[in-house]
Parts: structure tokens; sequence; C-alpha cells
């Protein structure tokens, strides 16, 4: 066989398409090498490229990897909402993994944060499916442009590590629909990412690697991906179980291969079943031979610490700035105070730590800059006691300065892959000490340093200025000097709601779950649309972010384009002299529906750079799926005709303006039965005739009369017409047989 001319599972044994769907080792696909199937590496992570310096052994080794760039991870690359820039931190991850042999990289993962206290938000998008998906399409598609795959994780539900590798989520089809499968559909159908990674839980009872429904009815038939499906690292409990629901791949190899061979023999699985996901495999390969083929390669260094550098910046949310406290004045005296200054957090703890190809500090970035400032770790990173004689260094150390830079946040011990938090509160020692310094010093600046929200409201008085950094990648320290030093305005928003109190989180409630179950008994109400359907107080809302410049948004319209469809436009302003960023951000907003609907929802948004006194209009397509909702009753979406408020604005409660356009709807209907109450009646196109000639019969005497003074109505609407007998007696029963016969010969 020639190298230009590739097998198909019509080339293979049974036994050589049974190995096909295992891996080879714990980081590599399993090859056939006389059929000229190549067993190519795939490996972790989100973020960046982890490349376990064992990896050509099979070991499995979390913190020995070799050199490749931490960029932000998605709690900071998030909040860029800036899906241009994300597209180029892909496209220099498929570089490295070009460098290193890497055909697939494992990432990225766009679970919805459900809970501000999942161990893995750092690692995963926003609490907003729409977002998540438009954002993450970008690593999907930055790195595969380049011949390399993207895994595209954990689906679906996986939003707890508490009992992750069993337990099972137990969640409405509504919810599934409308927040925790958008992101990845919309990745699908927008970028075909080459593999998908199934997730460790159940989902309402059932392995996510063994759901067919999910594995194939859903993803296959109704989305459309082409791409194979591979098994979270342990998460496949049954070869022919999985192999059947729609896996191609296990992973690491439980080395089993002849369970496959034995059940295709045996009629477990037919053959047809074993060839489509054997043949995966082989379309797999054959996609990165190219890539995989290229020779001495070696990614820049330096520019993609750049790329780094620009996702840190924008990765940065401004929560406050109390008397223009920052940007921090060139001549003024600094103090700096917090031992993440000198010792950054700068990604979160499991599968996808990465080994950094450099890492600057933001003292080294005051040292490269020539900037003097008095430093003082004031604590450890640790969850050890404070020490008094680090706190008493750092009260010192504030004495006279101009401003004083705290940084703060999270030790890597209080947020991993592998375990929830329990808090949403910072170590006491860090507050401590911050209260201590306030007290000394009004001119506080807090940095923050964390995966997930933290609550800030406790101790926000003492500080005049807060800068949420989340994690920063490498190249956090000059990213950081860049902002505070006005070098560049933040610009970053909030991708995630920062309550006053955990117990604010509906999830809450039923977290993280008992006995091997969780319920997701807050449904489609997850984040800002709980918080702002049922007027909760937040300390800051989804999509909120200050900047150096000012902004003014106006000139509101919306236009219908089709039966279901608008276009929505608006003028933003920068009405400062700072060039900055802002992004405008579209919700929708539902009127009387059949069913309950959040107060709006994100359903579009651009990051818009302008200079000083410049502006600029935007524009937006809304397709039909923005006034949607998964409705039940018909298994599918569906929009209600009827008035929609189109909301524009710079985070969910700080709309500018609004436009109304009135939908007609998509006109779905369902039969109507002796179940159907008079309501449904009533509001069906062909029921409402019906009651139109019953009404017409009655005047005319050769009917009953229908009752319809108020409290009669009261009971009508909800009692299915085979109960009329209840309020008519036996012209109930002459009312319900003509109604179900006059609806029969209208839909003959």
């Amino acid at each position: 066989m020639s190298e230009n001319t590739y097998p198909s599972v019509n080339d293979l044994t049974l036994e050589e398409k049974a190995s096909l769907t295992s891996g080879g080792d714990a980081w590599h696909l399993q090859g056939v090498e006389a059929k000229g199937i190549p067993g190519y590496m795939i490996t972790d992570g989100p973020h960046g490229l982890r490349k376990s310096n064992s990896a050509t052994t099979g070991e499995v080794d979390l913190n020995n990897s070799v050199p490749a760039t931490c960029f932000p991870p998605a709690a900071g690359l998030s909040s860029s909402w800036n899906p241009e820039l994300i597209h180029q931190v892909g496209e220099a991850m498929a570089e490295e993994c070009i460098q290193e042999k890497v055909a697939v990289i494992l990432g990225p993962g766009v679970n919805i944060k459900r809970n501000p206290l999942g161990g893995r938000c750092f690692e995963y998008w926003s609490e907003d499916p729409y977002l998540a998906g438009h954002e993450a399409v970008g690593i999907v598609a930055g790195v595969q442009s380049k011949g390399v795959g993207t895994s595209l994780k954990h689906f679906a539900a996986n939003s707890q590590e508490t009992d992750r590798l069993r337990i099972s989520a137990n969640i409405s089809q509504r919810a599934l629909r409308e927040i925790y499968f958008p992101a990845f559909e919309h990745i699908v159908k927008e970028a075909q990412p080459w593999t998908i990674m199934c997730a460790y839980n159940c989902i309402n009872g059932v392995h996510a690697a063994q759901d067919r429904w999910l594995l194939t009815d859903v993803l296959r038939d109704e989305w459309g991906f082409q791409g194979i499906v591979m098994s979270d690292w342990g998460a496949d409990h049954d070869r022919v179980a999985s192999l059947n629901a729609g896996l191609n791949l296990e992973m690491p190899p439980s080395y089993t291969d002849d369970q496959i061979v034995y059940a295709a023999r045996d009629g477990r699985i037919q053959p047809a079943q074993l060839d489509r996901m054997a043949q995966g495999m082989i379309d797999l390969v054959n996609k990165t031979r190219a890539a995989m083929s290229v020779e001495n390669y070696r990614f820049d260094i330096e520019a993609h610490d750049e790329v780094a550098h620009q996702a840190a910046v924008e990765s940065m949310v401004l929560l406050k700035n109390d008397d223009a406290i920052l940007p921090v004045a060139g001549d003024a005296k600094v103090a700096v105070i917090g031992e993440f200054a000198r010792t950054p957090r700068y990604q979160g703890g499991g599968s996808s730590h990465i080994t950094p190809t450099k890492m600057t500090s933001f003292l080294d970035a005051l040292t490269e800059r020539g900037v003097d400032a008095k430093f003082a770790p004031g604590f450890t990173l640790d969850l050890e006691p404070a020490d008094p004689a680090l706190e008493a260094e750092a009260v010192e150390a504030a004495k006279g300065a101009d401003v004083v830079l705290m940084f703060l946040g999270l030790p890597e011990a209080a947020e991993s892959e592998g375990f929830d938090r329990e808090t949403l509160d910072m170590p006491a020692k860090q507050i401590a000490l911050l209260e201590a310094v306030a007290a000394e010093n009004k001119n506080v600046v807090v940095v923050l340093s964390n995966g997930s929200v933290v609550t800030v409201a406790p101790w926000a008085k003492n500080a005049k200025g807060i800068l949420e950094s989340w994690l920063l990648g490498q190249s956090g320290g000059p990213a950081l000097a860049d902002v505070l030093f006005g070098k560049v305005s933040p610009s970053g928003k909030l991708a995630q709601t920062i309550p006053f109190d955990i117990n604010d989180d509906p999830s809450t409630i039923n977290w993280p779950g008992e006995e091997g179950h969780v319920d997701y008994g807050e449904g489609v109400f997850v984040g800002y649309r709980y918080y702002d359907t049922y007027n909760k107080a937040v300390d800051y809302p989804f999509g909120f972010g200050l900047s150096y410049a000012t902004f003014e948004v106006s000139d509101v319209k919306a236009v219908k384009t089709g039966a279901c469809t608008a276009t929505v436009s608006a003028v933003v302003k920068n009405t400062s002299n700072v060039d900055a960023a802002e992004t405008v951000q579209v919700y929708v907003a539902p009127g009387k529906a059949d069913v309950a609907r959040p107060k709006h929802e994100l359903k579009g948004f651009k990051k818009v750079f302008l200079k000083a006194g410049e502006s600029a209009e935007v524009s937006f397509d809304l397709d039909d799926r923005a006034f949607a909702y998964w409705s039940e009753k018909f298994n599918d979406w569906h929009v209600e005709s009827g008035e929609y408020a189109i909301e524009v604005g710079t985070s969910s409660r700080d709309i500018a303006g609004s436009a109304v356009v009135e939908l007609d709807g998509d006109g779905k209907t369902q039969p109507l039965t002796e179940w159907s109450n008079f309501m449904e009646w009533r509001k069906d196109p062909l029921g409402s005739q019906v009651l139109e000639k019953l009404r017409a019969e009655g005047e005319a005497g050769r009917m009953p009369v229908v009752p319809d003074n108020g409290m009669t109505r009261l009971f009508l609407d909800s009692m299915p017409i085979n109960n009329m007998s209840v309020l008519m007696g036996a012209d109930g029963k002459q009312v319900f047989e003509y109604m179900l016969a006059e609806y029969a010969e209208l839909t003959k």
C-alpha cells in the first residue's frame, strides 16, 4: 500500500477493527502499522499543550511536561468576550502541537458553571451557554485550521467534581437543551470538532459513555457531528454498550479488545456499527497526517508569549475604581503586597497543568520597566494560619505609599480539578491583612487571582479599586503592569455573576447532591437567568466590567426580518479622552409565554475598540433560536407569536435601550384531544373555529350554551373537555362529543 493510499475499514480484520476502538496507551491512539495506520499522540489541554515527558512510555504524570505556552485558562479568557483573539490562541496552540507531534489536543471544556463552587470552573467558560459556545468555538476553529484536532469536552452536564466519576445529573429535557447542550451544539455546527470527549457522569441515570440518545441521536443525527467520540480517562465502563451507543474510542485502554471481538461474533455488536466506529478512527488519523508529517518544526516562543500577553490583558475585569485610583500615576510611590505578585497563580490544578515556556511575575515586570516599588509578601500561599511577622512587614510597607497594590486570591490548594470548593470566601488571613493595611493607607487596590468567583462585598470597603484578574497564564505579570499603569484600558466583562453569598445561588439547595445523584432543580434558571428574573441583588452582574474610558450606547433599533427573525442595531460612542474597547451585549426578553422563561437571555455581543471620541454602529442578526425555548410538549424548539423586547447594554443589568418586535411565531400546534383544556382549544387555530361554531349553535338553540361568566371560565380554562359534565351535567357530554366530531372534520 503506497503512502498516499490510506486504508478503509474494509481492509481490516475484525481484530484490527476492534483494536482501533481503544487507545494504545494513556496518550496514544492504537495504530495498525501493518495497514498504514499510525498511533498518533493525543494529550491535554484546554489552555495550552500539556505533553508529559513520560508520554512516550504511556505513563500519566501531571507535573512533568514539556515546556509550552500557558495561555490564560477559560476563567480569564472568557472575560475577554473576543472570539477573534481566542481564535489566535487556538492557532498558537496548534503550532505547538505540530512541533510536539500531538495530533489532538484535549479541549476546550464548555461545561456550564452551574455553581461557582465547582472545582473545575477555571477550565470552563461561563454560566451562559451562548457566550461559552461563541467564545470557545475560536479555540476549535483556530487549532483545526492548522491541521490539528480538538476534543470538545465534557459531553455533557459535567458541572461538579464531587463524585464526578459516577454521579447522575438528573436534568429536565428543557434544561439540557437550553443550558447544558447549546455550547456544544453551536461548536459542532459551526466548527465540526474532530473529536468530542464524553463526560464521566451519568445523565438521568445513564453513563454518558453508554448513552446512545446522547452520542448518536442528538450529537450525530440531530446536530450532524462527523467526528469521533472518545471517553474521558476511565469513563468507559462497558466496552460493548459504549460502542453500541456511539463511542469510537476508549481512553486509556483497558486492554479488553477481545470483548469487542466476541460481541461482534455473537451478534451483540452489529458489523455495521463496529465498522462505523472503526472508520471514524481511520478518518481522524487521515485528517491529522499532514500536520503530523511536518518535520523539524519549531514554533515562535516569543510570538506565542505575545499572544498570551494580549489574552491576559483582555481577560481582566475592573470591578471598582473609586476616585479614579487606577491607572497608577507614573511618578506614584507604590507598595506591592501579597505573595501572588511574586509567585503568581497563573493556572488551575489537575490535568491541564502546564510547564510554561517562560514565566514573568508582576514584580519581574516592574523590575524590567524600572518601576521602584516596596514589596512585602504579607502571607504564604497555603491554608496555614497567618504569620504575624509577614503581616507587620506588609503594614510597614504600606506606610507613605501613594497607592498600595494588594495581590490577593485563592491558593492552588483551595481549588483544583478533583474537588469542589466549600466556600466562596478568600482565606481569612488575607482579609485580615487587607483590613490592617487599609487602616494604615486608604489608597488600596486589590488585584484578585482566582479560578472562579470569590465573595467581594465583605471586604470591598477596604479597597478603592478592585481588579479581577482571574488566572492569567504565563504572561500575566506584564499584562497586569500594562493595565494597572494605564498603558491599556481594562476591557474584560464578567462571564460569571458575582453573588453576595453562595446561598443566593439557586443551585445551592441541590449542591452537590446526595446518594449518587444531583437534581438540577433550578432548571433553566442558572446564573443571571435566575438573579435577573427574580430581582435578586448581586454584587456584580453578568457582563459587567469598568474601563478607564466612558461609553454611551444609543439609537437602539430592531426590525423584524421574518416570521421568527429580526435584526438589531445600536450606536456606541467613546465619550472620553481614552482609547479603549467596549462590549455591546444583546439580550432577548420574551413577553407572555406558555412556560416559565428567564427575564432575558444573551443572544449577541460585539467587542468594539474605539479611539477617544469615536463612535461606531453595531448590528446583530437574530435567528429563530434567539427567540425560542425548548418545548417538552412539542419535543422541539418553539417560538411563540407575540412581542419580544430586544435589549442592548453593557451588562445584564446595564441596559442602555431596547426595542420591541412583534413576531408571528413558528405556528407549531399539537393535535387537540379530549385531554386538551378549553384554553388550548381557544388558542389553537382549528380549535378556535370549533368553539366559534359551538357558540353560534348554542345561540341558535341547536346546542347547549357553554357558560362563560368569569368564575366558570376559570374552571373551563384548566379543565380537559372530557370533564365538561362536571360543570354542565349531561349537556357537557354533548358539548364534548360535538367538539371532537367537528375537530375531526376539520383535520381530515
